[in-house]
């Protein structure tokens, strides 16, 4: 004897079909939700400490200005965006064609954003680069190869 047919000609995985209204049919599945909203309300009320608007364990980065007298190369909302682009496209002009001393290279950079106090950007955690890249969870690994210091002439000004 043939194993019942759904109402679609097969038959479902072990012949056998839902009926509707029990476990793990569609109508029961529409209290899960409801259940998952009353238990965060409930947790919301019992911590409100959790959900205060605006309040962040994450210190925002403290970035100094640059060196007196200069200009960057961008805006600065440019800069947040688009330096890690601006610094490959340098790195690549640089070491493939040879290339040398373009508006975007990471000495220039260093030596306008470096600590009045360390002469870095990137000394314990509060340098200029140090401070953003901790507050977005990147790694920086330019400083493997690049000194993160200025250079003495422009610590000098």
């Amino acid at each position: 004897m043939a194993p019942a047919r759904s109402a679609f000609g097969a038959s479902p995985p072990g012949g056998r079909r839902q009926r509707p209204g029990k476990a793990g049919s569609a109508a029961s599945a529409g209290w899960r939700p409801l259940l998952l909203g009353f238990a965060l309300v409930l947790l919301a009320l019992a911590f409100p400490a959790l959900v205060k608007a605006g309040d962040s364990r994450t210190p925002k980065p403290l970035i100094e200005p640059a060196a007196a007298g200069t200009q960057c190369v961008a805006p600065p909302e440019v800069m947040r965006r688009e330096h890690m682009n601006m610094l490959k496209h340098q790195r690549d002009d640089t070491v493939h064609g040879g290339i040398r001393g373009a508006k975007a290279s990471l000495k220039g950079c260093i030596n306008c954003h470096a600590s009045a106090q360390t002469h870095s950007v990137a000394q314990d955690g509060a340098g200029f680069c140090v401070s953003c890249h901790s507050y977005t969870a990147v790694k920086i690994d330019c400083f493997g190869c690049h000194t993160p210091k200025a250079q003495a002439q422009a610590a000098a000004r």
